[in-house]
């Protein structure tokens, strides 16, 4: 069933795009011309044609004219109208070819470079965030994905356009030597008008380009961070510095629109300027009868034709300044390289212990594992660490992580995080990601997440669709949800990055109780400050300065630690409990800005 849809339908969307062309915008846009070919040259053949026939419209009519009405010939005026109507209406099957082609032309190049963009984002993976800003990569995906595809829709058109001028040209020569130089030498005077605006339009565009690419990064930290600019009196800063930048972005806009409108001015008045010209010189001709009244109508018809191709070549100067545009932010992003993979051993067999010489933690295989510190970034550093995601001296069952093969370490250590996306799409393809995981499965997921209740208040359950980022749902069910996807992809070590710092008591309480028996006998790793979830871990590493200062069972480091009993009950006593109870008010007022702990907040938690 599938290869039969694949054969009537022109475009693959899935199949391998090819290696890119990245040497620079002109070399991208002849790679997408050259993945399809046939189509490229049937869409210039086809345009080539439609324009030709166009310019024999005229040709009939003078016949029509000269041996028809002049001469009083009923049969030959016939037969001229005939023939005029037969190519009318096999030009008008023409103009449909064209268009369908250049359509498919322009889809092709639209899914081809979404997909390369796509592959190489994914090949960056954690690296593409600290490479390319997050309004760059909206950028290209939103607007120049389609500038791109719309230049090359131009081509056949362009080509077209060439060739019926110098047809036109050579049937002038026929008629009139000055008609035809007249027509010839309106290319030169074209490209001295308009090549100076297309070298001003790509330095305009790329400009406004760059800054929209910035506006649209704030607009993404505005939307994501409203609550925490609320909550610390930055709104109205921030506000003003939005005002600023979206004016320079019009102004900007002002000035790619005043080159676009100059260009396109010049493709509706230099036609006009023609037939002007033409027209005057062959009604010159004609009162001194070097000319017919059926040349004279052909040559007003000739340059009247003469109207789109000039149009055209005009229009593909400015589609092509554009589309280059875009395809310099396109080859820019797809320059970028992800982390260098210097592995070359394979990942030791079996669950091993994971050592960090920076910190001093050490996970030890099949348990549950909890870092509580202070500072959460330092116990967030750790994780990056044990999870490969920068550079790391961690040992992996005596093996540095860093020269295990890359692939290998992903299969078996999964990190989860607070800064990776939910993507748009039903419930269950969120939670089962690229595996399809079993009724069973997912029902003993969703009850160590206590997440029944999210799947019990959506209308179609599983199958409802969750909205981009997750919006549909409150920040506490975003993060049960992306702890649901950790539990179902199963990995031999997890390691999480407060996954319960989003919640209410009650659920949290629940978690904490669940986890432990969801991931038996497996690596677990989480950071978190809460009583609820240290209770229940096997093992507690308490860090100091990003350092493990203490370890042992959470009644155990109650008892001893006075540090970490002011950071996970909040007791003052002496001098350093002051200053980890100081610590941990400071992150936990951070995180009561950008969200509180409560089930309706916006933290931002995911499986990187």
């Amino acid at each position: 069933m599938r290869a039969r849809r694949t054969r009537k339908q022109p475009i693959d969307a899935y199949a391998d795009p090819g290696p890119p062309d990245c040497r620079g915008g002109w070399s991208y846009l002849w790679w997408l011309t050259c993945r399809q070919p046939g189509r490229a040259l049937a869409g210039a053949a086809l345009a080539s044609v439609w324009m030709v026939l166009l310019a024999v419209a005229p040709y009939l009519l003078s016949r029509a004219v000269d041996d028809g009405l002049e001469r009083g010939d009923t049969a030959a005026l016939a037969g001229w109208t005939a023939a005029l109507f037969l190519v009318g209406a096999f030009n008008a099957w023409v103009s449909i070819m064209r268009h369908r082609t250049m359509t498919r032309l322009r889809m092709d190049a639209n899914f081809r470079t979404v997909k390369v963009v796509v592959g190489h984002a994914v090949r960056l993976g954690a690296a593409l965030p600290r490479r390319i800003g997050a309004g760059e990569v909206v950028t290209i995906g939103v607007g120049d994905v389609q500038t791109i595809a719309m230049s090359l829709t131009v081509i056949g058109p362009g080509i077209g356009s060439v060739v019926v001028y110098v047809v036109v040209a050579g049937v002038l020569l026929s008629v009139s030597p000055l008609l035809a130089a007249v027509v010839l030498l309106g290319m030169p005077v074209i490209a001295v008008l308009v090549g100076p605006l297309m070298g001003r339009l790509q330095g305009a565009e790329g400009e406004y380009r760059e800054r929209q690419g910035v506006l649209t990064a704030r607009i993404g930290d505005l939307a994501g961070g409203l609550r925490v600019l609320n909550g610390l009196g930055g709104k109205g800063l921030f506000a003003d510095a939005f005002h600023r930048d979206s004016q320079r972005l019009r102004a900007q806009g002002y000035r790619v629109g005043s080159v676009t409108s100059w260009m396109q001015a010049l493709g509706v008045g230099l036609p006009t300027v023609f037939l002007a010209v033409v027209t005057w010189l062959a009604a010159r001709l004609a009162a001194q009868g070097e000319l017919t009244v059926g040349e004279l109508v052909s040559v007003y018809g000739y340059v009247a034709v003469l109207v789109g191709p000039v149009a055209f070549i005009v229009d593909m100067g400015y589609q092509l300044s554009r589309g280059v545009v875009a395809a310099r932010r396109v080859v820019r992003l797809l320059r970028l390289e992800p982390d260098p993979d210097a592995g070359t051993t394979d990942a030791p067999d079996g669950p091993s212990e994971l050592y960090d010489p920076a910190s001093g933690v050490r996970v030890v295989p099949g348990l549950l594992t909890a870092l509580a510190g202070a500072r959460p970034a330092d116990t967030a550093a750790v994780i990056d660490r044990l999870g490969r995601y920068g550079p790391t001296d961690v040992t992996w069952g005596g093996v540095r992580l860093d020269e295990v093969r890359s692939a290998r370490v992903r299969e078996r250590i999964l990190v989860a995080d607070n800064e990776a996306d939910l993507f748009a799409g039903s419930l269950r393809e969120l939670v089962g990601g690229r595996g399809a995981p079993s009724p069973a499965e997912i029902d003993r997921a969703l009850r160590a997440a206590a997440a029944e209740d999210i799947v019990q208040g959506l209308p179609d359950g599983l199958d409802s669709p969750v909205a981009a980022r997750g919006r549909s749902l409150s920040g506490g069910q975003r993060q049960r949800v992306r702890l649901v996807r950790a539990l179902l992809a199963d990995p031999e070590v997890l390691l999480a990055v407060e996954p319960t710092s989003a919640l209410d008591a009650h659920t949290e309480a629940a978690i904490a109780e669940r986890l432990r028996e969801a991931r038996a006998d497996r690596t677990t790793v989480v950071t978190s400050s809460s009583p609820l979830l240290l209770d229940h871990a096997d093992r507690v590493l308490y860090l100091v300065d990003g350092k493990v200062a203490a370890s042992g069972r959470h009644q155990v480091l109650l008892e001893t630690e006075p540090g970490y009993r002011a950071l996970v009950a909040r007791d003052v006593d002496g001098a350093e409990g002051a200053e980890g109870a100081e610590g941990a008010e400071g992150a936990e007022g951070a995180e009561g800005a950008e969200g509180g702990t409560a089930e309706d907040t916006d933290a931002e938690g995911a499986v990187r």
